[in-house]
């Protein structure tokens, strides 16, 4: 017989219809007459009730259905007795795929910190929690792929192995395929590289942006969306050393309509969630952050402020002169910490900002550079309990600014000379900005930690799984 999910289920009123389905056992209880077994396929946060007539099979037949056990289950569907649901299955056959010894399975009927979890992350995604967490996720993946293919953008795969480093952090993981233990150099005591596979040293990406925006200059909007790697060594809990990247790039955008999309697009995964994933929003509001989809729905109603650094810190010194305390210290000229970006948006405006025109020696080599000298067109997007969201900018697309810019912050011309070549044949104002795929969604789950919103963490010293 055919299986329906859990979920198909329990939108059914088809009382009396015999119907299959297949699932791991979150608990059982009952009486010598009679159990009740909770069962989940991962279909949905919700479970099925299933009715066993313990005699029908049993004693001995049923003693393997523990929790964590894989069953089948044939029954016909009945209105359900009990609050929560209005269905139920009365088993008529069961069969066993797998048992799960209560005494080794750690995932029992009670409750378990994050911290625990993320230690069997191999197990995790079978809890209500991240059963949700990871249903939000593939749904906010959707809507970034429809968000874009709905506009005309292109989805454009940019290598994940890569010899330049577009962010000047050098905070890479070298790819190479050389003996470690018996390295080359040559007089200076430098790696001879050229014996390395591509010929030179690589590393995996820490952002697609630069290979975007060649796309960009031909196809006119792209965005690119997959894995990137940070070898920072950093343990907060918005911190991975890899992580996804959503990375839109368009040409004959300026600042202005740069910021527009990117409201538009924060909103759009939003609402997405709100509508494909309203069960396990629930939940999580219910058991993790009871403030969340007052949140959420705060964001869609707001119009985001637009705030240049300047007026940005000038807020915050005012805040500092009327008693406000600060870990960190404020002035013109410093990077915001995230205690800065969340008291402008929880504090001051109480609504989402992007912030603009920062100080140059702050920014990256490749941000336009503003009249006065000081500043360029980048941009922030500033959320409640996240802090900074999206970063983005105008880039420059003057060859002389651009080739001069990457000298001064010590960017190697012979490194990303194909980048200088864009503004030396038919350069166009483009601009662009990068959306931490795992920052999106600690805002749309409310969940606390970064390592509880990707499948299998990487974080110093933890490759495991």
């Amino acid at each position: 017989m055919e299986r329906t999910k859990i979920k198909d289920v329990l939108k059914t009123d088809a009382y009396g219809a015999t119907v299959n389905v297949k699932g791991w056992v979150r608990t059982r209880r009952g009486s010598k007459q009679v159990s009740f077994i909770a069962l989940n396929d991962g279909s949905t946060v919700h479970n099925l009730q299933v009715v066993v007539e313990i005699g029908q099979f049993g004693e001995d037949y049923l003693k393997p259905v523990t929790t964590g056990s894989c069953i089948s289950v044939t029954g016909v569907l009945v209105q359900s007795q009990g609050q929560g649901q209005h269905v139920e299955i009365q088993a008529k056959e069961i069969q066993i795929y797998g048992s799960a010894d209560p005494a080794l399975y750690p995932l029992q009927k009670k409750g378990h910190t994050l911290e625990f979890l993320r230690e069997i992350a191999h197990l995790r995604p079978r809890t209500n929690t991240f059963g949700a967490v990871f249903r939000i996720r593939h749904n906010m993946a959707m809507a970034i792929h429809t968000f874009f293919h709905e506009r005309g953008f292109y989805y454009f795969h940019t290598p994940i192995i890569t010899g330049s480093d577009c962010e000047g952090a050098g905070q890479m993981f070298q790819v190479t395929t050389l003996n470690l233990y018996d390295l080359k150099k040559d007089d200076n005591g430098s790696i001879q590289y050229d014996r390395d596979f591509f010929g030179k040293q690589t590393s995996l990406t820490v952002s697609g942006q630069l290979e975007g925006e060649l796309a960009a200059m031909a196809l006119g909007a792209i965005y690119t969306f997959g894995p990137t790697f940070r070898a920072e060594n950093s343990n907060t809990p918005r911190h991975l050393a890899e992580f996804w990247m959503i990375e839109p790039e368009v040409a004959f955008y300026e600042i202005a309509e740069n910021m527009q999309l990117a409201e538009d697009f924060i909103k759009y995964c939003i609402q997405w969630a709100l509508e494909h994933c309203a069960d396990d929003i629930q939940f999580l509001n219910e058991h993790y952050d009871k403030e969340l989809i007052e949140r959420l729905l705060f964001v869609l109603k707001q119009s985001f402020i637009r705030l240049t650094y300047t007026e940005g810190i000038r807020i915050l010194e005012n805040a500092v002169a009327h008693g406000h305390k600060f870990e960190f210290p404020i002035y013109w000229g410093a990077d915001l910490a995230s205690e800065h970006e969340r008291y402008l948006v929880e504090d001051h405006f109480k609504c989402p900002v992007i912030l603009t025109d920062y100080p140059k020696e702050i920014k990256s080599f490749y941000m336009k550079q503003n009249d006065d000298g000081k500043t360029v067109r980048a941009m922030d997007v500033l959320f409640p309990k996240i802090g900074e969201i999206i970063g983005g900018s105008q880039r420059e697309d003057d060859y002389e600014k651009l080739s001069r810019r990457a000298n001064e912050m010590g960017v190697p011309e012979k490194d990303i000379w194909w980048y200088l070549d864009t503004r030396r044949f038919g350069t166009a104002p483009h601009s662009g900005f990068g959306l931490g795929f795992e920052r999106l969604l600690l805002f749309v789950t409310g969940m606390a930690n970064i390592r509880d919103v990707i499948p299998f963490p990487r974080t110093p010293h933890n490759a495991e799984f």
